[in-house]
């Protein structure tokens, strides 16, 4: 029987040590950045737990049960057949992301994202010198008599044109953050097919995909098609789906053999920068938490859906997403007066925090993006704040 988790009352929520919770005043409701403010599953803190009463704090070396428990997880969920001995383990996303290119490409090289997408993107590539090109996203009108319920489409003629230019590799936030769109089968073929023929290797973020929502497919990416095999690198992690990005671990693999040879070389010490604690933590979410993740899933629907309501009463000029997964909702506020980064403005004037679109890439001005994993009092809230602002 799956049931809804209950969230802590702000005052509890406040308590917490996060960024989400230190980085605003006190006033201020604070819905940007991409934790829940859920409970963490029990089977996670008793691990946890029992690690620092034996005194289990020390380097992570090898680490096989992780790789074990997550094809585990991909064969229950995704009917995916992963190799657990590709598994490789890292600190986060952000840095095996930043590893992997350093290791397979050099300063100049060109890296395609379709925004508006994940910002994180690029910051990461910026680091490291590989510049971004873009091929957004097409953005379907309000009015659109499409069944696409994202508002979004896939440009493959854009995408085929960074490739044919160039690129060298191509980041992907899969499912789709912050739009919570999950590609269909035909669309991950496509773009597989496009980087085989330019020969672009391609990093899947695929974080937030234990999220899907009910009676949803999420197809992961390397396994629709031999082209997309052979030039995918899976990265994923359990940070977002159970809570733990504060434990420092995730996990890439490939299942090009060329490729993960290449990787070979940044194994051991991309490894040893990541967390004991979390890979615990990651085998036990992985191996152990999988009614922890529906109730969590039916948790964010039933947000998700309330905050729908919210907005259709009380912002009749905003429209938002229509996420299929996660709990990130992306707002168009382009028929308000709050200008380019409503954002800026709502925390000036409403004082409720949410991202700023800008830095999401092309299309992103005046969007921003609310995270709606948390309580319907503070949703109610925030929106009873914003409202007086339109």
């Amino acid at each position: 029987m799956v049931s809804k988790l209950t969230t802590p009352s702000l005052s509890e929520l406040r308590q917490r040590k996060s960024t989400k919770w230190r980085e605003y005043d006190l006033d201020v409701l604070p819905l940007p950045v991409a934790e829940m403010d859920y409970p963490i599953a029990e089977p996670i803190i008793d691990a946890v737990s029992e690690m620092m009463k034996r005194s289990d704090t020390g380097y992570l070396g090898k680490f096989p049960e992780l790789g074990q428990a997550f094809a585990g997880f991909a064969a229950r969920r995704w009917k995916w057949k992963v190799e657990p001995e590709s598994i490789r383990i890292a600190t986060d996303v952000g840095v095996a992301t930043i590893e992997i290119l350093r290791t397979l490409g050099a300063p100049g090289d060109r890296v395609v994202v379709m925004p508006p997408v994940y910002p994180a993107f690029y910051n990461w590539t910026k680091e490291i010198n590989f510049p971004i090109v873009e091929a957004p996203l097409t953005k379907l009108a309000r009015d659109s008599k499409s069944d696409n319920h994202y508002g979004y489409r896939v440009d493959l003629a854009a995408l085929e044109r960074e490739f044919a230019a160039g690129a060298k590799f191509f980041v992907i936030s899969n499912p789709h953050n912050p739009l919570g769109m999950i590609f269909s089968v035909d669309e991950l073929q496509d773009m597989a097919a496009l980087a085989k023929s330019y020969g672009v290797i391609i990093l899947s973020d695929e974080i937030h995909a234990p999220l899907t929502y009910r009676g949803e497919v999420f197809t992961p990416f390397a396994s629709v098609s031999d082209d997309a095999r052979n030039q995918t690198i899976t990265l994923t992690s359990a940070s977002k789906s159970w809570n733990l990005a504060g434990m420092k671990c995730s996990i890439f693999f490939t299942e090009n053999p060329e490729l993960h040879e290449k990787l070979e070389p940044l194994v051991k010490g991309i490894r040893h920068r990541a967390s004991l604690v979390g890979a615990v933590s990651h085998v036990v979410a992985f191996a152990e938490c999988d009614s922890w993740l529906d109730s969590a899933i039916e948790t964010i629907e039933n947000s998700g859906e309330h905050l729908q309501k919210l907005v259709a009463a009380h912002w009749p000029q905003v429209s938002l997403s229509q996420p299929r997964n996660s709990y990130l909702s992306w707002i168009d506020f382009s028929k308000t007066q709050l200008g380019e980064d409503p954002a800026a403005q709502l925390l000036e004037r409403a004082r409720v925090a949410l991202s700023s679109g800008i830095p999401f890439g092309s299309g992103g001005a005046h969007h921003a993006r609310l995270n709606f994993a948390t309580s319907a009092e503070i949703l109610e809230e925030a929106v009873a704040r914003i409202a007086p602002c339109l």
